[in-house]
């Protein structure tokens, strides 16, 4: 025991005498400020890797090592500290987000080394922000006390974007249809109002992903992008980014089935929720959408675990790929927990209603992946990305959702003009993720030289927690309508609404409006639309001239008269929806159809029956060639008594291009035959449509052209009476019909009869349109010609036409923000 402790306590002693002989035996000179216990730690080893480790810490300009007998000399040469880091010259860039990307912090060393490694990050950064040929230097502005300040210099240039996106590889699609499906575009003279033409490598990824998406869903099962490289050419002045592609060959859809391995469920029911088809063209995203289908279906007969895959057998030669559904029993895996991370505004619950498991579940691949495609399509966020870890046991997983919110709100000014509306103006404000509760709101104000109005609308998607999209809507609109009915208008009201989601493409929106429409009948110096009914002094023309009178100088027909006044509508409608389109801006492919049937008379005054349909297909006919058709119709009738003339339809260029607004139609002959619309209660028509890129134009420009061909007609007003009792009706002119209305009159010149002139002749058209999706907003110009139209009809007596359609060769319609 007594020997033990002795050998310890030697070697305790040895110890600490070893120690102090250490710190004896390195001498550390020149240090001002860092600490020389801290320099020794570095003292072991050979006096060049002492040096080497030592001037590695950046803590030095120069470090001598050298050997004096048992001692090791370091000799160091202490760096300034930096006081702070300044910047000149930048005004595209801001200086606090440049100081976050150099590694010179104040307090720290400061060495040459460090500031050029800097200034190649400036660069880099300037080059990424679009203005690549900007020069970057660093100085060291020397201070008292061993301190200096770091100054970078900045000379920016002008925008440097992406010069040029080249595409090699692709052969079924042209380069300019792949750079068309990119959010990167190139350089051209609209570069001053847009910033897709700053190269960013993250874009580019999710760019080239929007590309082979493309062509999966196009029959391309083989497509990958070979290489994809970025560079910048200080001779061109901007990036050129080039992409290598292997399309492989298109395939078809073979043979369908479904293979079921769950006892209880058989394979034949479950064909009816695949949505691919023999012979079409191999669809990726219709493949997922199946999957989508038949877990849900699966799921909802009892098997939570069950997994849905395909299976796809190519056939090479023929270019065909059979897909298998195989369904069978997954593994048991339960959702242990959901971790949304990220999100720095949009409430947690919001991305969590997106998924259709929670905490709990089993854990069902294709649904997350379904999941991740809804928080993408939701628009709140610039990334989202979806990961698994395992959880506390083996049949635990933990789901991770990372997101990154992004600006969901707009404020734009609007100006445009439109042959209808004049010029018009329009401020909104909208949010479509307002408080990051999800919700949309808008308001928004027009003001115009024939309308004003403003209305707000408010969205909640998820109303009462379930998938139902509950919203209001309240508007007032002012409309001069002199044009074509002498008289002006103001509705004012409001309407709920709830959609209900059937399918991914289905919907039903039954919703309820109520309104106040007033009709005004001008009768000024300027407007004497009324004088027949109230002279006007000096305005008026005197009694007793049968050329010139209270109706030579415009008179609104009796049906406007009997109209004027308030109308309360109270209605209940109901929206049914079927979209299918690839996509809502700019649709390629797809068919979207709504039917609108609508009841008036809970309550108000109006009565009436009211439906309506329009139907709209697209098909992309050759590369970047879109055909369309339309077909759209609608009727009204009354209830109970007169259909009133407010609530009948006023259709032109809407139905038919060529002809001006409200110039289609039956029209009151009598009083004014140039303007005095009366509407129609029945409509239809169709419209066939090829739009087509300009020659030699870049495609992000967004200037199609397009041809178009249209056809319909609006007939049969049903306002008034056809029994005529007014004694002092002289009758109507020839092709026009005598209505009688409940109005009474002063002037010998009106009664108290309409002559309703009302032809269902088909009107047609032809023209060429300009459409421009500029990044100021949508501008469209048509110039149609009109092949046939109800002419009217020749006074034997004059000679002139009366009652005939109004045409308007030229519409132009749109509008710019700014």
């Amino acid at each position: 025991m007594r020997l033990s402790r002795s050998v310890g306590l030697s070697a305790f002693m040895l110890a600490v005498s070893g120690g102090v002989v250490l710190a004896q035996a390195v001498v550390v000179q020149g240090n001002r400020r860092v600490d020389a216990e801290t320099i020794r730690s570095y003292g072991q080893g050979a006096p060049q890797e002492i040096r080497q480790n030592l001037l590695a810490t950046g803590l030095f300009s120069n470090v001598q090592v050298s050997r004096r007998g048992a001692q090791t000399v370091i000799s160091v040469q202490e760096n300034d500290s930096i006081n702070r880091v300044a910047f000149e010259g930048n005004r595209r860039l801001k200086s606090d987000m440049l100081l976050q990307q150099v590694q010179s912090k104040a307090g720290g060393p400061m060495s040459q080394a460090l500031i050029d490694s800097d200034v190649e990050r400036l660069r880099e950064v300037y080059r990424r922000s679009g203005y690549g040929l900007s020069s970057v230097s660093g100085r060291i502005a020397p201070l008292p006390n061993g301190r200096s300040d770091v100054v970078f210099t900045i000379n920016e240039s002008g925008k440097t974007g992406v010069k040029s996106i080249n595409f090699s590889g692709n052969g079924a699609y042209s380069a300019s249809r792949l750079r068309g499906l990119m959010s990167t575009t190139e350089s051209n003279f609209l570069s001053f109002i847009k910033t897709s033409d700053v190269y960013d490598a993250d874009r580019v990824t999710s760019d080239l992903e929007l590309v082979r998406r493309f062509y999966l869903k196009n029959g391309y099962a083989d497509f990958q992008v070979v290489g994809n490289t970025a560079r910048f050419d200080e001779a061109a002045g901007g990036w050129v980014i080039d992409i290598t592609v292997d399309e492989g060959p298109q395939y078809k859809v073979g043979n369908v089935s479904v293979d079921s391995a769950l006892r209880d469920v058989d394979a034949a029911a479950l064909q009816r929720y695949v949505v691919t088809s023999a012979g079409d063209t191999y669809n990726a995203e219709a493949v997922e959408k199946s999957l989508v289908n038949l877990t849900t279906e699966v799921s909802r007969r009892g098997h939570a675990f069950a997994q849905v895959r395909p299976r796809g057998d190519r056939d090479s030669a023929g270019r065909l790929i059979g897909i298998t559904y195989v369904v069978d029993e997954g593994p048991r895996v339960y959702v242990e927990r959901i971790n949304v991370r990220g999100n720095t505004r949009t409430r947690d619950y919001v991305v969590r209603r997106e998924l259709d498991l929670g905490e709990g579940d089993a854990y069902n691949k294709v649904m997350v992946d379904r999941a991740e495609r809804r928080l993408n399509n939701l628009g709140f966020f610039n990334k989202v990305r979806i990961t698994n870890e395992p959880g506390s046991a083996p049949d635990r997983v933990i789901m991770n959702i990372d997101v990154e919110d992004k600006a969901t709100g707009s404020f734009s000014i609007a100006g445009g003009y439109s042959t209808s509306d004049g010029i018009i103006g329009e401020v909104s404000l909208s949010e479509s993720n307002f408080l990051g509760r999800g919700q949309f709101v808008r308001i928004a104000g027009t003001l115009g030289q024939r309308t004003q109005g403003v209305d707000f609308s408010f969205t909640e998607p998820y109303f009462l927690g379930h998938r139902i999209a509950a919203g209001f809507d309240l508007f007032s609109k002012f409309s001069d309508n002199y044009n074509t009915g002498r008289f002006e208008s103001r509705v004012t009201g409001g309407q709920v609404r709830l959609t209900f989601p059937i399918t991914e493409e289905f919907s039903i929106t039954p919703r309820y409006s109520l309104y106040q429409t007033e009709i005004e009948i001008p009768n000024t110096a300027d407007r004497p639309y009324n004088d027949c009914t109230a002279p006007l002094l000096g305005i008026t023309p005197i009694p007793g001239n049968s050329v010139f009178n209270c109706l030579s100088n415009g008179e609104a027909t009796i049906a406007v008269k009997e109209a004027a006044g308030t109308t309360l509508t109270s209605l209940v409608g109901l929206n049914f929806n079927y979209n299918s389109l690839d996509n809502v801006q700019n649709p390629r492919n797809g068919f979207v159809a709504e039917l609108k049937p609508e009841f008036a008379g809970v309550g108000g005054d109006s009565k009436f029956l009211r439906v309506a349909a329009d139907a709209r297909y697209y098909r992309e006919i050759f590369d970047d060639v879109v055909g369309f058709a339309r077909l759209q119709g609608g009727h009204v009738q009354a209830t109970s008594g007169d259909l009133r003339m407010i609530d009948h339809y006023f259709l032109g260029p809407t139905l038919v291009r060529g002809f001006a607004p409200s110039g289609i139609g039956p029209r009151d002959v009598l009083n004014d035959p140039t303007a005095n619309a009366l509407g129609g209660t029945t409509y239809f028509g169709g419209s066939l449509e090829v739009q087509f890129p300009i020659f030699g134009l870049p495609r992000d420009l967004g200037l199609r052209g397009a041809l178009f061909a249209d056809a319909g007609t609006l007939f049969n007003y049903d306002g008034g009476s056809k029994s005529i009792t007014n004694p002092a009706f002289a009758g109507c002119p020839a092709g026009a019909e005598p209505r009688q209305f409940n109005v009474a009159t002063t002037s010998i010149y009106q009664t108290n009869v309409a002559c309703v002139r009302d032809k269902n002749t088909i009107r047609s058209s032809v023209g060429v349109s300009l459409l421009w999706q500029s990044p100021l907003g949508p501008i469209r110009f048509d110039y149609a010609y009109a092949l046939s139209k109800d002419e009217g009809q020749r006074d034997p007596t004059t000679g002139i036409k009366y009652g005939g359609d109004r045409t308007q060769a030229f519409r132009f319609s749109g509008g710019t923000r700014f």
